[in-house]
C-alpha cells in the first residue's frame, strides 16, 4: 500500500521543490487541495489527519498551528519552518549530524527540518566539536551565501521581476545586520557550542546554489581536520569531504557548485605555516538545504529508500 503525503504549504519555494521530488513516486500518493481549498481549515484539518506523513511549508506560527490540528497518534510530520528546530520533543532531520541520526529520523513522530545555512555550518563544526579540534566555547564566525531563491517568492521577485516592490539590481548583498538571525540558535544548540557564532548571511544574484564558510585563524593541521571530517561521514552518500590533494589544487570554488543536486561537499583549505583554515561546504539552498532534506527525512520515516526521489 502505498503512504499518504499532504505538503501543506505547497504553493511555496520549497513546497514545490519537494511536490516535483515525489512526483511520479509509486511508494508516495499525495494528497493534493485544489486553491479554493487550502484555505479552507476544515479541508486541512481532513488533510493533516488523512496523511501518513505531513510535510509543512508554513510561516512559523502556521507550522504551530497545522501541528495542533494534527489529532490522531498516526500521522507523522516534518516542519521545514524554523519553528521546532530547538524544540523538545521533535527530531532533528539531518540523519548524517550523529552516528545514530538515521536510525533517529526513522522512528521520529516529529522532524524538524534544518535550514540551509546551518546544514552547511553543522556539517563542518559538528565533528570538531565532538573531535575536541574544536572548544564549545570558541569564538565561530560563519560567513555564508545563498541563492536568491532561499529568500522565496518575495526575493525570487525582486530579482527577477523590475516592476517588483523590491525590486534590485544588485549583484551582491549583506543582511542579517543585527546580528539576531533565527537560525543562530540552531547553529549553537546543534553544533553544542556554548557561544552563539557571529553569523554573517548574503545572497547573491544567483537562482540556487550556497556557500558557507568558516574561518579558523588558530586552526589545527589541517589534515587532522579533513580526518575527523572524513570519520564523521563515511559511508554516508549524500555527504563527501574533498581529499587534501584535491582541495590543494582548487584555486577557486563557485555558489554554484552543488546547485540542481541533494547533495553536501565539505572542503578543508589553509596555510599550515599561519595556523589558518577556511573550512567551506557547498550546497544547494533548497536541495540538502530544504527540500532534498525533506524527502531524505521522509523516506526514512516511512522506511523508503533514503535516496529515493533525491538528485544526485
Amino acid at each position: 500500500m502505498t503512504a499518504q503525503v499532504f505538503i501543506d504549504g505547497a504553493a511555496g519555494t520549497t513546497g514545490l521543490e519537494i511536490a516535483d521530488r515525489l512526483a511520479g513516486r509509486a511508494d508516495l500518493s499525495l494528497i493534493r487541495l485544489d486553491d479554493t481549498r487550502r484555505k479552507d481549515p476544515a479541508a486541512r484539518r481532513e488533510a493533516l489527519n488523512g496523511a501518513d506523513a505531513v510535510i509543512l511549508c508554513l510561516p512559523d506560527d502556521a507550522a504551530r498551528e497545522a501541528v495542533s490540528l494534527i489529532d490522531n497518534p498516526h500521522t507523522r510530520v516534518i516542519d521545514a519552518s524554523t519553528a521546532h528546530r530547538v524544540a523538545d520533543g521533535w527530531t532533528y532531520g539531518f540523519p548524517e549530524l550523529e552516528p545514530d541520526g538515521a536510525a533517529r529520523v526513522a522512528e521520529a513522530k516529529r522532524v524538524s527540518n534544518p535550514g540551509c545555512y546551518p546544514t552547511g555550518f553543522l556539517a563542518l563544526v559538528r565533528p570538531l566539536v565532538v573531535a575536541g579540534l574544536l572548544p564549545p566555547d570558541a569564538p565561530i564566525t560563519v560567513n555564508a551565501t545563498s541563492g536568491y531563491s532561499g529568500g522565496g517568492k518575495a526575493m525570487i521577485a525582486a530579482f527577477e521581476q523590475a516592476d517588483a516592490p523590491d525590486a534590485t539590481d544588485t549583484a551582491f548583498r549583506l543582511y542579517g545586520l543585527s546580528l539576531g538571525h533565527k537560525h543562530v540558535a540552531e547553529m549553537q544548540v546543534h553544533a553544542g557550542l556554548t557561544t552563539a557564532p557571529l553569523f554573517a548571511p548574503a545572497v547573491a544574484r544567483t537562482y540556487r546554489g550556497m556557500i558557507v564558510q568558516v574561518p579558523l585563524p588558530a586552526a589545527p593541521p589541517l589534515e587532522e581536520l579533513r580526518q575527523a571530517l572524513q570519520e564523521a561521514y563515511q559511508g554516508r552518500p549524500l555527504v563527501t569531504v574533498v581529499e587534501g590533494e584535491e582541495a590543494g589544487a582548487m584555486s577557486v570554488v563557485t555558489i554554484e557548485r552543488q546547485a540542481g543536486t541533494d547533495r553536501l561537499e565539505l572542503l578543508v583549505f589553509g596555510n599550515e605555516a599561519r595556523r589558518q583554515a577556511r573550512l567551506v561546504a557547498c550546497l544547494d539552498n533548497l536541495g540538502k538545504g530544504a527540500a532534498g532534506a525533506a524527502v531524505q527525512s521522509l523516506n526514512l520515516m516511512l522506511g523508503l529508500d533514503e535516496l529515493s526521489g533525491l538528485r544526485l
